[in-house]
């Protein structure tokens, strides 16, 4: 894969964040992550997601933004509860989603992996619309990424024990891998990307 080509998702909003960098150099991407988050906590819609992953969220919009207003995360993709997806760093490039992880042995998981967020939270259930989008876009990524095995498709608290509790207990893990399974058929058999 040529490194210098930046992987965007096609029919994806594209809003760049600074909040990437340099992958590794050799470092292969091979596990994806799923997180949850809403902004304010509990609370959906708005762009206060996009503002905290690209550096803007204003301190003073809510209580709970002085807080956080100061940190530089992201994730590579974020799937609203409509199903909207929005791009925030190329797929290539190490987004900073992981924080202090391990997997398999190997600890900084943003070197080797992508991070979806999901708007959403550990109490509250996910919608159709995101089930659907989200495995659009894994069988999207896994092809970019064939080392992204059903098995290196994990939840932020598996690379986090104790620290993360995220996609948390509403995620349905069984309704997305059955998910990724039709749409990764009908895929191969249509020749769609």
């Amino acid at each position: 894969m040529n490194d210098t080509v930046e992987l965007w998702l096609p029919q994806v909003t594209q809003t760049p964040s600074p909040n990437a960098d340099e992958r590794p150099t050799g470092c292969n991407v091979d596990l994806l992550v799923i997180h949850n988050i809403s902004l304010p906590p509990g609370e959906f819609g708005g762009r206060y997601i996009d503002d905290l992953f690209c550096n803007c969220l204003d301190p003073q919009a809510h209580p709970y933004f002085a807080e956080i207003a100061h940190l530089e995360v992201s994730s590579h993709l974020l799937i609203r509860r409509d199903g909207a997806a929005v791009q925030f760093v190329p797929l290539n490039r190490r987004a900073w989603h992981a924080g202090q992880s391990a997997f398999g042995g190997r600890e900084r998981c943003n070197d080797f992996s992508v991070g979806i967020e999901l708007e959403g939270s550990d109490d509250t259930a996910f919608t159709d619309a995101q089930y659907h989008r989200l495995a659009e876009v894994t069988v999207a990524i896994c092809a970019l990424f064939p080392a992204i095995t059903d098995q290196r498709i994990v939840g932020h608290s598996d690379i986090s024990p104790g620290r993360k509790t995220d996609p948390g207990p509403c995620f349905d893990w069984t309704r997305y891998r059955e998910l990724l399974t039709r749409t990764d058929t009908g895929d191969r058999r249509t020749g769609d990307s």
